[in-house]
Order: structure tokens, then sequence, then C-alpha cells
């Protein structure tokens, strides 16, 4: 038996999702909790990695079982896995479904407070540069969507046989009080550090540094960008992954808090 698990984690604590040798990764948490309750030694294949302090709103993985669960498995799980990490659906499928190879889209928001907050401050990237060109910015964003070679927003090109990703859609909002920032993306594919880079060199962009040409032509491979531009972690979250068999719904109630002033 397959099982699809659905999940979201605050990842500030953990080295990404990736089990890591000198490192607590959220994999390893999942499996070690798995094992727990199903008596036996348990793997699981993710949908794909995070960074470390990178958070999921919704993650998808799959793990296999000799006979089908005959209990509560989500209350069983909740019970042994730390707060930070929660499970909302345990899903039988068949037995070649692929919690990673088969998603055809993934998306990745990301959230920025411009006034110190407590309470955001965990949740949203901190920004205290002063006034920004958001339509410069949102400029920038429209040039995403397409096909595009995004080897210059990619921390590790040298791991992947290319750095093409289509990108199926792309929005930037300014709230009404003008003090959060919110940037989605989703696309068939992302490569390392891509969208902390993205939204790295978006910042620049706003704060006058770079042009909306240079960001172009980082975009065409034509001009490498200056610097390593890579946005702070905790303000961004895995937050939706597609299948064209499934529709996992969203269970989080966390962007109904963070998009409330949208």
């Amino acid at each position: 038996m397959r099982y699809f698990l659905h999940i979201a984690y605050n990842g500030k604590k953990y080295s990404g999702w990736q089990r890591q040798k000198d490192a607590l990764g959220i994999q390893e948490v999942v499996e070690t909790s798995l094992t727990k309750v199903l008596g036996r030694p348990t793997t699981c294949v993710g949908c794909g990695r995070t960074d470390a302090g990178v958070h999921a709103s919704q993650y998808v993985l799959h793990f296999d079982l000799p006979q089908a669960i005959d209990f509560d498995a989500v209350f069983r799980f909740n019970k042994v896995l730390p707060d930070d990490i929660v499970v909302f659906d345990v899903l039988p499928m068949d037995e070649k479904a692929h919690a990673q190879y088969d998603a055809t889209k993934r998306t990745y928001d990301y959230f920025l407070h411009f006034t110190d907050d407590p309470f955001l401050n965990p949740l949203s990237t901190l920004y205290t540069e002063g006034d920004m060109a958001v339509d410069q910015m949102k400029a920038a964003v429209d040039l995403l969507v397409g096909e595009h070679d995004f080897r210059m927003f990619c921390k590790r090109p040298d791991i992947y046989k290319h750095t093409l990703c289509k990108v199926s859609a792309t929005q930037l909002h300014l709230n009404k009080k003008q003090n959060r920032l919110h940037f989605q993306i989703t696309s068939n594919r992302f490569v390392r550090g891509m969208i902390r880079l993205l939204v790295g060199n978006l910042l620049k962009l706003g704060e006058g540094k770079i042009t909306l040409e240079e960001f172009e032509s980082y975009l065409n491979n034509e001009k490498k960008p200056p610097f390593f531009n890579l946005a702070y972690p905790q303000g961004l979250y895995l937050s939706k992954i597609e299948y064209p068999y499934l529709n996992v719904e969203m269970k989080s109630e966390l962007f109904g808090l963070l998009k409330k002033e949208f």
C-alpha cells in the first residue's frame, strides 16, 4: 500500500526538508515518527526540497506499507510529531503514485513586512530599507511568466541537467496600509535557491540599486547579478502542490492570517 501524507511545517528550527548527516531535517523527524507509530522502519519521499528555515503550509510525501492502515493515522501521527509539524491527511494511493515526480505545479509565497512586529517576525521577513518602487517590482514579476532559463537565479546550477522552469502565474501585492508585501509564483519546477534569489533581486530593483533592464538581462542570461542577493528564508512558504489525479485541499489557516490585510 502506498500512502500520501499531507502535512504542513514551520521550518524555523530545521535545516530544510531533506535528511542530513550533521543537521536536523524535517524528513528525519517525520520518518522517526512514522516508524514509531507503524512499528516498522519507514522511509518517505517528499514532493521537493525546502531550504533551512523555509516553511510549508502544504507539503506532500509518500511512504509504503505491506498492508492497509486500520487505525486513526492522522491522530496517531500528530500525537508523536512535534508541534511545528502537523499531518492533515493520510491518503491511500495507487502504488505507482509518486509525491515528487507526479507533481505538475508548485506554488510558493513570500511575505515581507516593513514594521517590526514580534508576531510577524517569525513568519514573515522584516525589511526596513525604506520606500520601494513597487511598480518596477511588479513589472519585473510579470516578466517571469513563461519558460525561462533561471540559471542566474540558482544557487547550484551545476547539479542540474538544465535550469529551465515554466512559470504559469505570478503576482505581487502591497497591502492597503503599505506596510506588507506578498509575492506568489507558480511553476512546473524550481531550482535551488530560485525564489529567494528572485526576491533578493526584486528588492534591489525596488531600492533602485538595479534597473528593470538589468533584472531582465539576468532572466535572459545576458548578465550575471553583481551580488548574491539571497532573501531571508522565514518569509518563504511552499503553499500548493498540484497533481493531475488529486486535489489536495489547503488546510492550514496561516495564509488567512498573513493575507488578511491584503
